[in-house]
Parts: C-alpha cells; sequence; structure tokens
C-alpha cells in the first residue's frame, strides 16, 4: 500500500510542535486527540523508513547479482531471498496499520442467546461465553458480566458482557449473527448427532456524548429475580425490566442484589441495543458500507457450524475451515479472525477498484 512519507513526516513535525504549545496542553481533548495521532505517525514513518531501507538493499542484491562471481552471486540470491520474506512481513504490518487508523477503538457489549435446540443450545451458549473470556483474557481486555439467565443444567438461555480493550471492537465485529453446534449432547442416551443454534449480537457501547436518553422516555418495572440458584434469588424486588418507549427495546437485568445496580447495567445494554438499531438503519441507507461488509451483519444469518464429531468449524461467510476446533473454543479465535479481516480488506480494495 502507498503512503506519502514526505506529507507524513510534515504532519509529524506539525504536530510535534503543536503538543509543546501551553495551549495544547491546557486542553485535555486536544492534547489526547493530538497525542494519539502522533504516536500512530511515528509508528507508520518508521515502518516506512524501513521500507525504504530494504528497497535500497534489494537494488544492492541486485547489482551483485549481476557483476559478482558465482559464489558471491549464490550468497546474494540467499540474501535477497531473506529480504523479500522480510519485505513481505512489513508490507503486512504497513496494511495493519493504515486499517488500523479507520477502526474505532469502541466498547463492546456482546449478548448470547439460546436459540433452537433446548437444553443442548444453552449448554453451547455458555461454550460460546467462555470461548470469549478466553480470547478476552489472551488479549488484556477487561470483561464484566450485565446480565444472564442461567439453567439448571449449568448453561445460559441469555448472557450479556461488556468487552473493553484495545483492538477489541475490530477482532470481535464479526461475531455477530447465528452460531449452529453439531454435536452429540451429553443429554442423549442413543448417541444421535443433535443440531443446535446460539445468536450472537456485538453491540457498541455509546458514548454518553452520542446517545441521551430522557427518563420520560422509558419505563421501569421491578420484580423478584429468579433463575438457577444465588442467595438473592427470590429475595427482594431488585430484578429490573426497562423499555424505551419509543423505540420499543426492552432489556431485564437482575444478576446484582441491588436494584440501582442492575438499572445502571439495564440502561447501558439498553443504549448499545439502541444505537445497534440506529446504526442498522443507516447501514440500509448506505450501499457502499453493504458492499465492504463480510456477511450482512445481522442476527438471523447463520455466520459458523462447530462440527464436534469432526472437530471442525466452519465460517460459511467466506468458506473457510479450520480443524481445530479444540483450540478455538479455547480463545484461539485468531486464525479466524486473520481471515476475516483479509477478507473484509479485499472488499475494501474492490470497492475502491484496488485490484
Amino acid at each position: 500500500m502507498q503512503i506519502d512519507l514526505q506529507k507524513l513526516k510534515k504532519e509529524y513535525q506539525k504536530i510535534e510542535h503543536a503538543l509543546s504549545l501551553p495551549e495544547t496542553l491546557a486542553d485535555r481533548a486536544r492534547y489526547k486527540k493530538l497525542a494519539k495521532r502522533y504516536s500512530y505517525l511515528k509508528d507508520l514513518i518508521d515502518l516506512g523508513d524501513k521500507r525504504e531501507k530494504f528497497k535500497e538493499e534489494k537494488e544492492q542484491l541486485k547489482e551483485m547479482l549481476e557483476e559478482e562471481t558465482d559464489q558471491m552471486k549464490e550468497l546474494a540470491q540467499s540474501e535477497l531471498e531473506e529480504l523479500n520474506r522480510k519485505a513481505a512481513l512489513l508490507e503486512k504490518k504497513i496494511e495493519n496499520k493504515l486499517f488500523e487508523e479507520n477502526e474505532p477503538e469502541r466498547d463492546l457489549i456482546i449478548e448470547i442467546r439460546a436459540a433452537a435446540g433446548g437444553e443442548e443450545s444453552s449448554l453451547f451458549a455458555g461454550d460460546l461465553y467462555k470461548m470469549y473470556s478466553k480470547y478476552a483474557e489472551k488479549n488484556g481486555w477487561k470483561i464484566e458480566v450485565l446480565s444472564s439467565h442461567l439453567t439448571e443444567i449449568g448453561g445460559f438461555k441469555e448472557i450479556v458482557f461488556s468487552l473493553k480493550g484495545k483492538k477489541a471492537f475490530s477482532r470481535l465485529k464479526f461475531e455477530s449473527g447465528v452460531h449452529r453446534v453439531q454435536r452429540v449432547p451429553a443429554t442423549e442416551s442413543g448417541g444421535r448427532i443433535h443440531t443446535s443454534t446460539v445468536t450472537v449480537a456485538v453491540l457498541v457501547e455509546p458514548k454518553e456524548v452520542e446517545l441521551k436518553i430522557s427518563p420520560d422516555d422509558l419505563k421501569i418495572d421491578t420484580y423478584r429475580a429468579s433463575g438457577a440458584g444465588g442467595q438473592h434469588v427470590n429475595v427482594t424486588d431488585s430484578a429490573v425490566r426497562m423499555t424505551h418507549l419509543p423505540t420499543g427495546v426492552v432489556v431485564s437485568c437482575q444478576d446484582e442484589r441491588s436494584q440501582i445496580k442492575n438499572r445502571a447495567k439495564a440502561l447501558r445494554v439498553l443504549k448499545a441495543k439502541i444505537m445497534e438499531k440506529k446504526m442498522e438503519e443507516e447501514a440500509s441507507k448506505v450501499s457502499k458500507l453493504r458492499k465492504t461488509q463480510v456477511g450482512s451483519g445481522q442476527r438471523s444469518e447463520k455466520i459458523r457450524t462447530y462440527n464436534f464429531g469432526e472437530k471442525r468449524v466452519t465460517d460459511h461467510r467466506i468458506n473457510f475451515t479450520i480443524y481445530k476446533l479444540d483450540q478455538i473454543l479455547e480463545g484461539n479465535l485468531d486464525e479466524i479472525v486473520g481471515q476475516l479481516i483479509n477478507a473484509e480488506r479485499k472488499k475494501i480494495y474492490e470497492n475502491k477498484g484496488l485490484v
């Protein structure tokens, strides 16, 4: 991918000067924005300088191949091959850095719901929650359960949790949709393979300035929590059901002993769902966005199958299959995520006429 090093360096110097000015130091928001851009430019310029150095070294090695003895040519050829390998890795780093600028750093709220398949579906909802939890741990992301409905056998009818951390959005934005599992259930004595489904919704948690909700637009009901276990279950009216009257969006939360805490968590989920609704409405109007998406991003779209008998995971949007089911469920999602990112970038290139 092409970058104008001289242009980047001029901007870098301009920001460096701005960061030293008293008026910039006094404006925390502006300083933070400039400092982030400054750090980004430094990384990109370093990569660009390295690319230029590689180009010079390649030219020198090509000259050696034309002029030197057979023994030196052999050495030069070996060095050129190694340099080409390093250059390819560098190009990937530059590509990642360029796309990184356009990827918003956003906190997420992920909702996992059991769908078709009864108890087996709720058990697999639990498996997916563990998978995402382990992936979050590997990446150093902070995870917080906002709402959950346990089943008697240890699965989830529904679990909603937030994720905070660098690149969480860019790596998990592809997970929305229907996840299908094919396996012999633990409760099945006949050994027959069952197919069950779980839905996943990845929501962007809106910032305060992006979405303000009037208290007059909310209907809040309280009731006694119910579910599998927990000392506070069925003791006080701590559970909260919150309805946004203009949109009809409804959420509930019963995990906390405190009604106030449940209200706060329910409001976070409610805002995320309202934001999702708005984003879907906007996306449907913008055809270019649809052209660059991997799949529709809708909850009703079947995106992935987990086949336990074959230890196979297939992502249907990009026709990618990997026979590492155990590793995937242990939170090793990078291989699948990497394929999805590449597919999205390819679509972007095609839409821009670059390939």
